[in-house]
């Protein structure tokens, strides 16, 4: 089945084993029919996309009366979105131990616009169709704090005088045009001097929501709009005056630029976009009835000219070959060259020596852990080999690692990053002074790489050196095996080569 509106051929769609175009227009129904009648389309294939269809009904639980209830658990439910949230939210920075709060911590002044109004999920089919969202005010109030009414009420008349002359308008309109977000709600500078006195402690939300018919763009979106950067200052200057705490909450679905300003803040805690149960669960963060344990799936770059498709995107487009897409409007098509080949996310950072923000794999906690004992089952790869490794909780608090298993390899025929993520696992809950043994299994796949001269999966012979560590770039323990001759772990098909020669990025000497 095709996306919705994808593809521009329905006669060829449907020869190519399409068999549902969706969600089907007039002009792909008359294409078929006149193509049939015109005798360039077999209505065999039209019976053969038909019967891959009703096939999948019949095999379908609904037709087979399957005894479904329409009676959730919805408590059980909240709890595993909220344990969800948790476990995935990563503490960036977290200077003097500001969090989690002491219990001297009561007032709370809460700025920026997603602590009103929270970002669930993202846009399109990213999209969390909530029954409710938990704000983060609502959360902070749930877990006892007082959240500033003044502050508050500032906010929220803002946010909703726009959301009522910006009203949202109907799903495919919104999806080709999505409404933006409230313009950032800045205060008077009085204001911080006024709060800085009377509450205990500042929070910030930084808010970016994008997805499916909403893409990214760098300026005020990567980057911090000119009115954020000085909601961070002047609540940083005012606070720190009065030696009280600031702390940046990120309410975000991508990477944004954090290097600028995340000096002038004691606290960062990354929650995503964390569903329904938001508040919530960044309130059992912020409070301490959770340990942070969530490790970074992205890198955050100093810059975005850093990130290794930056010099490729967003390619070019054909304005001469326009066609009309859905709902009338204008499609141009375009064209993108990605020359970063291999060196993908923390492949690029780390083997071109390309300092981030954050690296890959990065997540504090509120305690330490200590890495030991690390041994590999063989020194030489035969089938498979595991290696262990003991972790030990070495903090005051309980709490969970997610321990992480690269692999540097040599670079005989192929070209390798410095290191590979080859595998992770988070501990279970240990307590201070408590243990766990983690096992990790590495099998053929786990070394191989696509040759393209050759058409197959193959692992160069050589030293490989096993790594393990708490992100992409602090290894706490290492240990080596060699395979002794070259392996080849899959043989392929040549298809689908590219039409035009792609000049992928390589390390020296390849």
């Amino acid at each position: 089945m095709t996306d919705w509106f994808g593809g521009r051929d329905a006669v060829a769609q449907m020869k190519a084993g399409n068999d549902l175009l969706m969600p089907g227009t007039d002009a792909q129904k008359k294409a078929i029919i006149d193509a049939v009648n015109g005798g360039s389309l077999d209505v065999k294939v039209l019976n053969e996309n038909a019967e891959r269809i009703v096939n999948y009904v019949l095999s379908s639980q609904a037709y087979k009366n399957y005894s479904f209830s329409n009676k959730p658990d919805l408590k059980a439910h909240a709890v595993i979105a909220r344990t969800a949230a948790t476990e995935g939210m990563v503490l960036l920075k977290n200077e003097a131990e500001t969090l989690p709060f002491s219990k001297k911590i009561k007032t709370i002044a809460t700025f920026g616009n997603t602590s009103y109004d929270f970002i669930s999920g993202g846009t399109g089919s990213g999209d969390v169709n909530e029954a409710y969202t938990i704000s983060l005010v609502e959360g902070l109030t749930n877990a006892g704090y007082n959240v500033d009414n003044e502050i508050k009420k500032m906010y929220t008349d803002h946010i909703n005088d726009y959301k009522a002359k910006h009203p949202k308008k109907g799903f495919f309109q919104e999806f080709m045009n999505p409404t933006p977000p409230a313009p950032e709600f800045t205060p008077d500078n009085s204001l911080f001097t006024k709060k800085a006195a009377e509450a205990d402690i500042a929070l910030i939300t930084i808010g970016r929501n994008a997805g499916e018919g909403s893409d990214r763009k760098v300026d005020n979106d990567f980057n911090l709009s000119e009115s954020e950067k000085s909601l961070i200052k002047n609540v940083a200057d005012e606070f720190h005056a009065k030696n009280k705490k600031v702390i940046v909450v990120l309410n975000i679905g991508g990477v944004i630029e954090t290097n600028s300003w995340r000096d002038n803040v004691d606290a960062i805690l990354l929650t995503w976009q964390p569903g329904l149960e938001a508040g919530n669960a960044v309130a059992d963060i912020i409070s301490g009835k959770e340990n942070p344990s969530g490790k970074l799936a992205s890198t955050f770059p100093v810059k975005y000219e850093d990130v290794s498709s930056a010099k490729n995107f967003p390619g070019k487009e054909f304005p001469d070959q326009a066609t009309t897409g859905m709902l009338g409007m204008k499609q141009i098509p375009a064209e993108v060259t990605y020359e970063e080949g291999i060196y993908v996310g923390y492949r690029y950072y780390n083997t071109f020596n390309i300092k981030p923000t954050y690296e890959f794999g990065y997540g504090l906690s509120y305690t330490d852990f200590k890495y030991s004992d690390l041994a590999l089952s063989s020194n030489t790869f035969d089938k498979k080999i595991s290696a262990t490794v003991t972790i030990t909780n070495s903090g005051k608090v309980a709490g969970k690692e997610v321990v992480q298993l690269y692999i540097s390899a040599p670079t005989n025929k192929l070209d390798k990053p410095t290191e590979e993520l080859k595998g992770f696992i988070k501990t279970s809950l240990l307590k201070p002074g408590q243990s766990e043994k983690i096992k990790f299994t590495i099998n053929p796949e786990d070394l191989a790489s696509f040759n393209t001269d050759v058409t197959a999966w193959i692992a160069d012979s050589g030293s490989y050196v096993v790594k393990i560590g708490s992100s992409s770039i602090n290894f706490k323990q290492t240990a080596n095996f060699n395979l002794p001759k070259e392996l080849v772990v899959e043989k392929c098909n040549k298809v689908m080569s590219p039409q035009i020669r792609v000049n992928e990025l390589h390390k020296r000497g390849f």
